[in-house]
């Protein structure tokens, strides 16, 4: 099994992307030559005490990209007034900063003022996949950190409440094709979801249905028992798979069955496109894990970053 897992994933490496002009794979080859072990252990070491810790560095890393481009803007802390993006209402549930903190603080040790933060959380969402039983890839490094973090920017995030057609512009601003958006959904097979995010789901739908028809109705029964209209537990939520600390194509799967905990999960099957593709990831995890892994990096050469920071919650 272990040997089909390498070779699947040397598969992947061999079939990515061409990289971006301004990133390269060898970038930090004669300035910090162990960048990937330092990163990978950091998060290893993290993952060994909390198995939460790849689902949020993985959704750290899509936050971080979608606003601003992958620039570590999202690990700044606000400062007075001005609110940073960690600040903003989608990403108050992100955790985990601590890991690229600590991945920071033993490459300032071996190699001062030289590796970004970017890099790091890029690095980092990609060890945190491979740790959960996902493929691995090479990543195109030299990415610049951000000096800008807003929180009101975070409204451009694309929300778990979007249909097809929102999903889809979201993510073409970012040059992110289709299969590049079904491809990332994926990364919902790792984590947890508050009841907040699929509520609006379960009560009171719209003018014609209290409970969106699009769920299966078994599973209704299982998020009604978990996220009740009144008297709701603080925190309440559920995993977004059942294998949520894996990362497979279980999530596909769901889908199928009608049964994604998000709206926008479940708009993947809107479009015979997408659709099509939801079910060649359902039914071949070998493909996901390609196209995943191409789409990655690919989203990960969005980059607007100006410096490398000392402290990647502060900038220089």
């Amino acid at each position: 099994m272990a040997t089909m897992v390498a070779f699947l994933n040397l598969i992947i490496i061999l079939s990515v992307v061409s990289t971006g002009k301004s990133l390269s794979l060898n970038y930090y080859e004669n300035t910090c030559p162990k960048v990937e072990c330092i990163v990978a252990k950091a998060v290893k070491d993290a993952t060994a005490k909390d198995k939460t810790v790849p689902a949020a560095l993985l959704r750290m890393h899509f936050h971080d990209c979608f606003i601003r481009g992958c620039d570590a803007s999202v690990l700044l802390n606000s400062k007075g007034n001005s609110k940073a993006e960690k600040d903003g209402p989608p990403n108050v549930s992100l955790h985990a900063f601590y890991v690229i903190d600590a991945a920071k603080k033993a490459l300032e040790a071996a190699c001062p003022g030289v590796v970004s933060c970017a890099d790091i959380l890029s690095l980092a969402a990609r060890d945190a996949v491979f740790l959960s039983g996902g493929p691995t890839w090479d990543v195109p490094k030299g990415r610049k950190d951000g000096r800008t973090s807003k929180a009101s920017e975070t409204i451009q995030l694309p929300a778990p409440t979007f249909n097809l057609s929102q999903l889809r512009q979201s993510f073409s601003r970012r040059g992110l094709s289709g299969e590049d958006l079904v491809a990332l959904s994926g990364g919902h097979t790792l984590g947890f979801s508050h009841c907040s995010s699929f509520k609006s789901r379960l009560h009171s739908f719209n003018a014609t249905h209290d409970v969106d028809p699009s769920l299966n109705p078994s599973f209704v029964e299982k998020l009604k028992s978990i996220c009740p209209l009144k008297n709701q537990a603080k925190n309440a939520g559920t995993t977004m798979d059942p294998s949520s600390v894996t990362f497979d194509n279980t999530y596909y799967r769901l889908i199928l069955q009608h049964k994604g905990l998000f709206s926008s999960d479940q708009a993947l099957l809107d479009n015979p496109d997408t659709k099509n593709l939801v079910t060649k990831f359902a039914t071949s995890q070998k493909a996901f894990y390609q196209a995943f892994a191409k789409s990655m990096i690919k989203m990960s050469n969005i980059n607007g970053g100006q410096e490398v920071r000392k402290d990647c919650r502060v900038i220089n």
